[in-house]
C-alpha cells in the first residue's frame, strides 16, 4: 500500500540489503542508543509477514501466476537469525571494549547522556540483580549499552555473562521479529501494519524500565 508519498512499506524493505541493514544497526546500537533497530527489524518483519501471506492467497487462485513477478521481501527465519546473532555480537563487542578499555569506557559513558541516566537507573539494580536482568535490560532504553559494557568494565566473566546475553537476544528477537509477524497477517504490508508492532515494541521497553527501577522489597522482620 501507497502512502501520499508514493512509498510502501515493501518497497522500503525490499532487496537482500535488509538483512546487512537490521545486523548493523542491531551491532551499533549498544554503542549508539539511539539508533532504531528495533524499529527496523519488526518492519522488516511485518513487511516479509505481508509478502509471505499474499503469496499463499496467490497460489491458491488464479491469480497465482502473478506471484511470480512480485516484488522481493525478506524472509521471516533469516531475519530472526540476523537479529539474535547481531544482538549477541554487539554485546560480546561491548564487552571486550569495556574489559579492556578502563577509563576511556567511562569517558565514552559520560558524554553521552542516555547512557549516563540508564546507568544511574540501571547499574546497581542489574548488579543486584542477575542474569534475569540482563534479558530485561535487552528491552530496557540503553539497557543493553549499561549491561554489555557493565559486564566488562567490572569484570565479570564472559561465561557468565554469554549465555544470558544469548538468551536476551533470542528473546528480543523472537519478540520482535513475532510482533511483526502477526501485524502482517492481520493488518498488511501498511503504515498502519508497522506502527502498531513498533508501539508493542515500546510498550515492552517501558514496562522492563519499570521492572529493573522497581526497588527491591524489603526484607521480612525477624519473628
Amino acid at each position: 500500500m501507497l502512502d501520499s508519498t508514493g512509498w510502501s512499506l515493501q518497497s522500503l524493505t525490499a532487496g537482500p540489503w535488509i538483512y546487512a541493514a537490521v545486523t548493523t544497526s542491531i551491532l551499533l546500537d549498544v554503542f549508539l542508543p539511539v539508533l532504531p533497530s528495533g524499529i527496523l527489524v519488526v518492519t522488516a518483519a511485518t513487511a516479509a509477514s505481508a509478502a509471505t501471506t499474499s503469496l499463499s492467497a496467490a497460489a491458491t487462485t488464479s491469480a497465482g501466476t502473478a506471484a511470480t513477478g512480485a516484488a522481493y521481501a525478506p524472509s521471516l527465519l533469516p531475519l530472526l537469525l540476523c537479529a539474535a546473532t547481531a544482538s549477541v555480537l554487539g554485546d560480546l563487542a561491548a564487552y571486550h571494549l569495556a574489559r579492556r578499555g578502563g577509563p576511556r569506557i567511562g569517558r565514552f559513558v559520560t558524554r553521552s547522556r542516555r547512557l549516563t541516566v540508564a546507568q544511574e537507573r540501571l547499574g546497581e539494580t542489574l548488579a543486584r540483580g542477575g542474569g534475569l536482568l540482563v534479558v530485561l535490560a535487552r528491552f530496557a532504553p540503553a539497557g543493553r549499552s549499561v549491561v554489555s559494557l557493565g559486564a566488562g568494565a567490572t569484570g565479570r566473566r564472559l561465561r557468565d555473562f554469554l549465555p544470558w546475553s544469548a538468551l536476551a537476544a533470542a528473546i528480543w528477537a523472537t519478540y520482535g521479529v513475532g510482533l511483526g509477524w502477526l501485524s502482517g497477517r492481520w493488518l498488511g504490508a501498511t503504515w498502519l501494519g508497522a506502527c502498531v508492532p513498533v508501539l508493542a515494541l515500546f510498550l515492552a521497553g517501558t514496562l522492563a524500565a519499570y521492572v529493573i527501577r522497581r526497588p527491591a522489597a524489603a526484607p521480612a522482620p525477624a519473628s
